[in-house]
């Protein structure tokens, strides 16, 4: 199977089907939130100053301000803000981050394509289903080497957004992704620093400009996604059967793994702004939190999948970029406050005393027998006996996901702050309207401020 094969399946893929449409409208709702709650920090401070100074003003709404600029830079801005505090949707399979480039491509363009609402959503989750195909034909060995596959594999649901909102045709997307793929960066260094949610704002900036540069002609490799091509340079093994055409396409032949089905229906919701890895052992700390004094705690012994102590390992995070990639972190605040939201994830919560003592006594017990979404916390007391939980599947998974009501909530707390108490339903409200709307200029407008 081509490329150009992988790229019909996605632009054929309107209109979604009813589980897919609630699958994008639910990842679009939560990203929108944590858009619009880090549109105050340093980091996209930073960018839009940036943005001043080359006098990038131009149509394209930022989530969360009255500020508007231009398509470039509004792709950077919005992806970087909905990357940012690490509470957005997340694929445990490949534990990429699909919603923040996908957004924020959409939103960029959304102006000069004048997209219907149907069209828009199909966009986002046109580019959501790019990035989870590429990235599970490249999983794990991609990620093990050291890459920020929310980065490398962004670009490419980019581009096929892109492409999408520009009405290419399958072989102009190809072309997108072939040009796609010399754009493709991000590796895990960056963690804990600003340039980690810089790679999904990069990934959106570089898809627009790949789809923009194949409509206008340029091309590259053919088949970049097919044998010798990208892929095979990212990943030590690849599996193409990730790359077979979606269900109910004319070119869908039987794989021989599941991908029977959207990978975006398995797209899961962050509970915690962190590595969604850390997300069980901090479901168990916080359930027993209000039966215990922290200062009884002797030792805590914390038996995770080994991802945990890969990507959360940090012992003492100084500040709370850092803490978010410290699972001792997590365990030590839901275990103090009963709880664990952006304010436990913040540099005064990093540098507490109190807290670093908590994260002082934790052990990690890395156990390849232990699942992604599980975890077994220990807590030593004195003079009580240990307290232990086991936790089947985090809060927020697959196997145990939000809520409607939950997500509401989770999105409620994140924009009041920024837009008021009403935000969050006239945003969910103008998700929602998008399979039946005209337009989508109904969604931009409960992204801004309320004039004053």
């Amino acid at each position: 199977m081509s490329t150009a094969d992988f790229c019909a399946g996605l632009l054929d893929a309107a209109p979604l089907p009813p589980r897919v449409s609630r699958a994008a409208r639910r990842t679009l709702l939560n990203v929108l939130g944590t858009a619009v709650s880090a549109v105050a920090s340093p980091a996209v401070t930073v960018l839009l100053r940036a943005a001043a100074e080359q006098r990038c003003a131009g149509p394209v709404q930022v989530p969360g301000l009255a500020r508007t600029l231009d398509p470039y830079w509004g792709a950077l801005v919005t992806g970087t803000a909905a990357h940012l505090d690490d509470f957005d949707d997340t694929h445990l399979a490949t534990v990429i981050h699909p919603g923040a480039s996908a957004l924020a491509t959409v939103l960029a363009l959304a102006p000069e394509t004048a997209p219907s609402g149907a069209a828009f959503l199909t966009a986002f989750a046109a580019g959501c289903e790019a990035q989870l195909r590429i990235g599970s034909a490249i999983t794990p060995a991609h990620y093990d080497h050291g890459w920020h596959i929310t980065g490398t594999c962004g670009v490419f649901g980019a581009a096929m957004a892109a492409s999408s909102l520009f009405g290419l045709e399958a072989e102009a997307a190809a072309r997108a992704l072939s040009l796609a793929a010399t754009m493709t960066a991000g590796h895990r260094a960056a963690f804990g620093s600003m340039t980690k949610p810089l790679h999904a704002g990069k990934a959106a900036a570089n898809g627009i400009l790949a789809a923009r540069l194949a409509s206008a002609g340029l091309a590259g490799p053919a088949d970049p996604l097919g044998p010798g091509g990208v892929l095979e340079v990212l990943s030590a093994a690849v599996d193409s059967d990730a790359l077979a055409p979606l269900p109910g396409h004319p070119t869908a032949a039987r794989p021989t793994r599941d991908y029977g089905t959207w990978e975006l229906e398995r797209n899961t919701f962050k509970t915690y702004p962190c590595g969604v890895v850390a997300h069980p052992a901090m479901d168990a700390a916080v359930s027993v939190s209000a039966d215990l004094d922290p200062a009884d705690i002797t030792a805590i012994t914390l038996r995770c999948n080994p991802l945990v102590t890969e990507l959360m390992g940090l012992a003492q995070p100084e500040d709370g970029l850092r803490s978010r990639f410290s699972a001792r972190h997590g365990v030590a605040v839901a275990l103090r406050y009963g709880r664990a939201g952006l304010a436990e994830f913040s540099d005064e919560a990093a540098t507490a005393p109190e807290i670093a003592r908590l994260r002082g006594l934790i052990t990690l017990e890395p156990d390849p027998g232990i699942a992604r979404d599980a975890a077994v916390l220990r807590i030593e007391l004195a003079p009580a006996a240990p307290v232990q939980v086991a936790v089947e599947h985090t809060r927020g998974s697959a196997a145990s996901p939000l809520t409607d009501e939950d997500l509401l909530a989770k999105v409620r707390a994140l924009v009041a702050p920024v837009l008021g108490d009403q935000a969050a339903d006239r945003i969910r409200d103008a998700v929602d309207a998008l399979p039946g709307a005209p337009g989508c200029s109904h969604l931009s407008a409960a992204l801004r401020p309320e004039p004053r």
